[in-house]
């Protein structure tokens, strides 16, 4: 299992999957091939049906454009055996020869692979890579989650996520004052101002709440409008923790060293998912995006109110449990509906389940690892139009 720096990536929105991982491609593709004096990109499956709402092709224009004229081809019915989410690269030169050519797929969560290599290429870190392995080792030891980050990450990983809790911050705090209608045609305004505002009328439960709300907004919101995030796991599930550990932190006083474990303690988790099943959207459908993130959220949320062990792994089991089976169906292949009012109401789930598990002694029936089991076959058995083809589902909806 890889560093949760893997995990936590800094970039552009809307997509992690369409947008962050073909932008790298490009990157790493131009710099095989400087010298080329027209490019091809080939977008095949998911990636091609809901790639314009993505920014795709203009993640990839940005990179290739300026060095030579590209040229982009669509086909969203034809689909590459190792993932949904493919893309070929050629290089020319100026006789119209082939210089290279190279299949990549974009994974999920910015990663990508290219074809004929392994998705584990990166250096294995952590010897347990299952969650009831290492509650066990917490039982065993006497520590918890984010010291069995702090044992075999390197030192600087406290720095890397210091920084990632910046980009956090400040995702929420210009998504609470921007206004305006999102970019993509759907005439979406942003609601996390006005959130944020109403909140502030209520009795403090439910100002709570709507805290909650704005924050998840406001990220979700500025990651459409394609602003600095930080994918956790994704980008489309890019508002959910920061909107839970912003609120905790400015409404309870949790200080930055505290809010810095748990984004260990949630990174650790969400990189259990990643590497026994799926965070992507394209592969999973939205339980692998939003669920995924409400389990890491939820698990931040039980360490900073002093949850045991046990309870923060039932807070991250309930947090995915009750994502099962959802579908990720963007209308016109945006990251806009369902997927904002998704994150906000993934974030106060994320607090139910913290203060469910709290009542609780930490003992259930259903392990993480059997929901992350489940998650992952039953993304593998929705059919794809369920599964950011924007085919299926609300996307239809006229």
């Amino acid at each position: 299992m890889h560093s949760i720096t893997q995990l936590y990536k800094i970039g552009l929105g809307p997509s992690s999957s369409h947008t962050m991982g073909p932008r790298r491609a490009a990157q790493e593709f131009l710099q095989q091939y400087p010298q080329a004096t027209g490019y091809k990109v080939t977008l095949y499956g998911s990636l091609a049906a809901t790639g314009e709402g993505h920014l795709t092709d203009k993640a990839i224009l940005d990179v290739l454009q300026p060095s030579a004229p590209t040229h982009i081809v669509w086909e969203p019915d034809t689909f590459l055996p190792y993932h949904p989410n493919g893309m070929t690269l050629e290089a020319y030169d100026a006789t119209g020869n082939m210089l290279g050519k190279e299949t990549v797929y974009s994974i999920g969560g910015g990663d990508i692979v290219k074809e004929g290599e392994k998705p584990q290429a990166a250096k294995s870190i952590y010897p347990l890579s299952k969650i009831s392995d290492i509650l066990k080792w917490c039982d065993e030891t006497g520590r918890t989650y984010w010291e069995y980050v702090d044992m075999y990450e390197e030192p600087s990983v406290w720095e890397y996520l210091e920084k990632v809790w910046n980009v956090m911050k400040r995702a929420v705090e210009r998504g609470i004052e921007a206004e305006g209608v999102l970019p993509g045609g759907l005439g979406v305004r942003r609601k996390a101002v006005s959130y944020h505002v109403h909140a502030a009328g209520y009795n403090s439960s439910l100002k709570s709440r709507g805290l909650v709300y704005a924050y998840a907004l406001a990220v979700s919101e500025e990651n459409a409008a394609g602003g600095e995030i930080v994918t956790a796991p994704t980008c489309g599930s890019c508002g959910v923790l920061p909107a839970v550990l912003y609120h905790l932190h400015t409404s309870k006083g949790f200080s930055e060293q505290r809010i810095l474990r748990a984004l260990a303690t949630a990174g650790l988790f969400g990189n259990v998912v990643k590497h026994n099943a799926s965070v992507s959207g394209a592969e999973v459908g939205c339980q692998g995006e939003v669920g995924v993130a409400c389990a890491m959220a939820a698990a931040a949320a039980s360490q900073l109110f002093g949850g045991t062990p046990a309870q923060i792994e039932y807070s991250a089991e309930m947090g995915l449990e009750h994502h099962l089976g959802l579908t990720c169906d963007p209308v016109c292949g945006l990251v806009q509906i369902p997927c904002i009012e998704r994150n906000a109401y993934a974030a106060a789930r994320a607090l139910d389940a913290n203060l469910y598990s709290a009542f609780s002694d930490g003992r259930h029936s259903v392990s993480f690892d059997r929901i992350v089991e489940v998650m992952k076959q039953t993304g593998h058995d929705l059919p794809s139009l369920y599964k950011e083809t924007a085919k299926g589902g609300l996307a239809v909806i006229k």
